[in-house]
């Protein structure tokens, strides 16, 4: 694990300045904005996402500048949906990573602007030369990424997450709802690596289907901490999702059998890297990490 932490914060290091150079500050009426975008990107988290793309875009051979785009990218769409998550009308949170929420930290309109701006400059940054020469792998990411964040992925699984408040869903629902909203977006970034170092179909497979089961188990083991960590240690409100009324796998199996679960889906990740050997221990520690995580 200590091996694992020095990866992470390397390539946590190198995402941040991917970003700050793509999102620089600029002058004039939009500074606000721009403001607002760097506020809600750089400085914190954990960069799972860019991370996975880093990490298994290495595992084929890709040029560390295009795969820190893309990290850059999918973070960039990432805080997107957190800004908009937190704002009012959604999970109505005052706290990120331990420090005010974007439209508490400007206002709401500028919040929801600058989670638009993110959103759009995420698929731009893709469709860039600069991230890839093969115009057809620019248009795979691209589309990928349209279908993990869009209404069949993590947009889609919000809006499930949102009219389930105040009932009870079964199993099975919090299970699809989760894949959705937040599932889709882990599998693409492992996938994206994949997509990146123009691996085969049979190989790409194996890819998606570790960051399947990676992002079911992120999210069992999210609602585990939850319910049982506190606000300093998440650096957002501790216990949301039970004062709002929320399905989650804590609640229809109880602490103890939502991390059993998270445990089998740790496992179930990690066989899907079977094929790739030693090259692949980062990404079966990632596993490892995302269960035992605090925060």
């Amino acid at each position: 694990m200590v091996r694992l932490r020095a990866s992470l914060a390397t390539r946590a290091e190198a995402i941040e300045h991917a970003i700050d150079r793509l999102l620089a500050p600029v002058k004039g009426g939009e500074a606000r904005l721009i403001d607002a975008m760097r506020y809600a990107t750089l400085g914190g988290g954990k960069r799972l996402r860019g991370y996975l793309v880093a990490e298994v875009a290495s595992m084929f051979g890709v040029d560390g500048a295009a795969a820190y785009r893309v990290a850059a990218s999918v973070e960039m769409l990432h805080a997107y949906s957190l800004v908009h998550d937190d704002l009012p009308a959604m999970d109505d949170d005052d706290l990120r990573r331990g420090q005010p929420s974007t439209h508490r930290k400007f206002d709401e309109a500028t919040a929801i602007l600058a989670g638009d701006a993110l959103q759009t400059m995420s698929f731009g940054i893709l469709a860039d030369p600069a991230t890839h020469s093969d115009a057809g792998v620019r248009i795979e990411l691209v589309t990928a990424l349209a279908a993990a964040s869009g209404a069949a992925g993590m947009v889609g699984g919000q809006m499930i997450d949102m009219e389930g408040e105040g009932r009870s869903l079964s199993l099975e629902e919090v299970a699809r709802l989760h894949a959705l909203k937040t599932g889709c977006l882990i599998r693409y970034s492992a996938e994206a690596g994949a997509i990146l170092g123009q691996a085969r179909a049979d190989v790409r497979e194996r890819i998606a289907a570790y960051g399947r089961d990676l992002g079911a188990a992120f999210q069992v083991a999210d609602d585990v901490l939850d319910a049982t960590a506190s606000a300093e240690e998440l650096g957002k409100t501790a216990g949301k999702d039970e004062a709002a009324g929320k399905s989650t796998y804590v609640a229809l199996l109880g602490v103890e059998g939502a991390a059993r679960e998270a445990r089998r889906l740790a496992e179930q990740a990690k066989a899907h890297l079977d094929i790739f050997g030693s090259e692949a221990d980062r990404l079966r520690d990632l596993v490892n990490y995302v269960v035992e995580r605090r925060n």
